[in-house]
C-alpha cells in the first residue's frame, strides 16, 4: 500500500526597527472565509474512493482555527516546503473533543488518528533501505503529490501514552510520536513546541546522521480503518528558528 501522507505559521518580524519582516514560511490562514488558501491543499491516498477528512476554518475560543473532522474518512491538509533550514522548531495549539476509542497504531486494521501535526523531509532514496526504497518508487509512480522519504507526525491518540514512539502499521517511512493521550477536559487546548531536528534524530537516526531539507508540514486525521468519527482543531502553528 502506498505510503500515507501525511498548518498554518507565521514568521516572526525582523528584530531591527527598520528590518523588512520575513516572509512566512507557511501561506497564513485569512482572518474571514472557511477555505485554507492555496498552496493549502487537501492530499488523500493514491486513487482514493473513501471519503476525505474535511478541513474547514473556524473562530474557536478566541482564535483561528482548522477544523478537522474525520467520518470514516481519510485526508491531510498539505503545505508544500522548500527549506535549506533543517534546525527548526514546530509550535502550535490543539484540542481534541472527539477521539477515536477504536484506534489501535500499532496494527493496521486500528490505524487511525484522531489529529495529527506532520513533518516531512527529503531523505535521499540511497539513505533508506532497500526493500522500501522500491516501495517508495512504485509510491511516487501513483500520484501526483511528492512523496517523502521520511515524515515525523505527531499524534493525539486515544490510548497510547505520552511519549510513545512507533513506526506506521502500513508503512516504516511514516513515524508516529505521541504528545497528547485520553481525552482532555471539555474546551482545553495543549501547547505544543517540537525540535524538529532532534525529533527526526530520535526516529530515523539510524538511517541518516544528518537532517534532510523540511519539505512540507500538515495536519490530518483518519477514520478509514475503525470506521469512526473524530474532530479536532489546531492552532497558531507555526514554524520557528
Amino acid at each position: 500500500m502506498a505510503a500515507r501522507l501525511i498548518v498554518w505559521a507565521l514568521a516572526a518580524a525582523g528584530l531591527a526597527p527598520n528590518a523588512r519582516a520575513e516572509a512566512p514560511l507557511l501561506t497564513p490562514f485569512p482572518p474571514t472565509g472557511d477555505i485554507p488558501p492555496a498552496p493549502w491543499h487537501v492530499a488523500g491516498l493514491p486513487h482514493q474512493k473513501k471519503p476525505f477528512t474535511r478541513f474547514t476554518l473556524d473562530d474557536m475560543d478566541g482564535r483561528r482555527a482548522l477544523r478537522v473532522e474525520a467520518d470514516a474518512s481519510y485526508g491531510n491538509l498539505v503545505h508544500p516546503l522548500t527549506l535549506a533550514r533543517t534546525a527548526l522548531h514546530l509550535a502550535w495549539q490543539w484540542r481534541v473533543d472527539e477521539l477515536l476509542p477504536e484506534a489501535n497504531l500499532r496494527e493496521k486494521n486500528g490505524d487511525d488518528t484522531a489529529l495529527k501535526v506532520c513533518v516531512f523531509f527529503d531523505l535521499p532514496l540511497e539513505r533508506v533501505p532497500f526493500f522500501e526504497r522500491q516501495l517508495l518508487r512504485l509510491a511516487r509512480t501513483q500520484t501526483p503529490e511528492h512523496l517523502p522519504g521520511a515524515t515525523v507526525c505527531y499524534v493525539w491518540d486515544a490510548h497510547l501514552p505520552a511519549g510513545t514512539a512507533l513506526d506506521n502499521a502500513f508503512t516504516r517511512r511514516v513515524r508516529y510520536l505521541v504528545l497528547e493521550s485520553g481525552a482532555p477536559p471539555p474546551h482545553q487546548w495543549a501547547h505544543e513546541q517540537r525540535d524538529v531536528a532532534a525529533d527526526f534524530t530520535h526516529l530515523f537516526g539510524t538511517e541518516s546522521p544528518e537532517v534532510p531539507p523540511i519539505v512540507g508540514v500538515a495536519v490530518g486525521a483518519d477514520a478509514d480503518n475503525t470506521q469512526g468519527h473524530s474532530l479536532g482543531h489546531v492552532a497558531d502553528l507555526r514554524l520557528l528558528p
